[in-house]
Parts: C-alpha cells; structure tokens; sequence
C-alpha cells in the first residue's frame, strides 16, 4: 500500500470516526428523551425514580461506556400481601435485584420456601443454566447470575442480592418467586392465609 493510500484511508477512517460520533451523540439526546418520557410514566405508576448518572464524553475517541454503579436506574416495587401487608422493597436496577425485609419483618432463612423454593428451584437453577452457557461459549463470566443472601446470628433474613438476573422474562420470573416466597414466609410466620 503507498503512502497516498495510507493516507486516503486514514481519511476515510477519521471521517467515518467523525460521523458515528456525531450519531451516537444524537442517539444519546433521543434515549435520554426517551429515559425522561419512560421516569415520567413509572412517577405515574407510583414507583420511586433514583437518580441516573449522565455518561461523560471523551473527545478522542466521542462518546464513552456510562458509567453505570449497581444501584444506578434502579426502581424500588414494594412487596406486599394481598391485605397490604408491607414485606420488603425490592430494588431493581439493570443487572441486579436486590430484596431488602421491612425491619418489622423476621423472616427464618431456614423456612422451606425460601431454601426449597425460591434458592432449590429458581435461582440454583439458573445459575446453573447460565454456568453451562458460559461453558459452551454461549455467555461470559461476567453474565452468570450469582446470588448472595445476607442473615443476621439468629438466620434471619437481612437481603437477597441476585447480581446478573439477565433479560425481563428472568426478571419477572425472578419478582414473582420472590414475593412468593416472602408471601408464603409471612403467612407461615403469622398463621394467616
């Protein structure tokens, strides 16, 4: 390759470069209209908006990865009997869950739902359905769900974290055996139906 055509290339390259900055920059306008749009549409469902971090823009290369913390975009459900009963709120942000028991709440780690049900046949599971996907090839490291539950000395629960939940569909299965199983926990623990 000559020298002239290094250089037209390079050219080419830098226009190219310049042109996908300039795209990405108004992609970015748009999502954070459409972002602005869907916040005002979840205050109207009552959910609870955190604050977003807005990503930062690095001249050389245009627009940068957003950093993103764990806790960044989340919305916070409550979880609740069907008589209203507040259980726990459950924060959701892009790639963890996490399940924080109303301090009134003394929920048994030891109680059948939640280690048979809720860690035996749904996050157990999943993990494991993630680890084999990451052994075919199929999925990085970084996506395989864990999960950790904090107890306190006596086994109670203190919170669930469930780190790379994955798409909706996991999503909701995930929120529906949670509540659940703090549903099944609470009535077992008051005697109630």
């Amino acid at each position: 390759m000559s020298e002239e055509d290094r250089v037209r290339k390079l050219a080419e390259l830098k226009a190219y470069v310049e042109k996908r900055n300039r795209e990405l920059e108004q992609e970015l306008l748009k999502l954070r209209s459409l972002g602005e749009l869907v916040d005002s549409a979840l205050a109207d469902k009552s959910f609870r908006r955190a604050e977003v971090p807005r990503p930062q823009i690095t001249p050389a290369v245009g627009i940068a990865r957003p950093q993103v913390s764990s806790s960044a975009l989340a919305q916070i459900f409550p979880v609740k009997t069907p008589s209203g009963v507040d259980l726990a709120d459950m924060t959701i942000g892009p790639r963890d869950v996490k399940v924080t028991p109303k301090s009134e709440m003394r929920f048994d780690y030891n109680a059948p739902p939640m280690r048979a049900f809720l860690i035996g046949r749904v996050l157990d599971p999943m993990k494991a359905k993630d680890s084999a996907q990451m052994d075919a090839g199929e999925r990085m490291e970084d996506e395989v769900l864990s999960y950790s539950i904090e107890k306190d000395e006596n086994n109670l629960l203190r919170q669930i974290v469930i780190t790379n939940y994955g798409d909706e569909k996991r999503l909701q299965e995930l929120k529906g055996a949670i509540s659940w199983t703090l549903r099944r926990m609470y009535e077992r623990m008051t005697g109630t139906r």
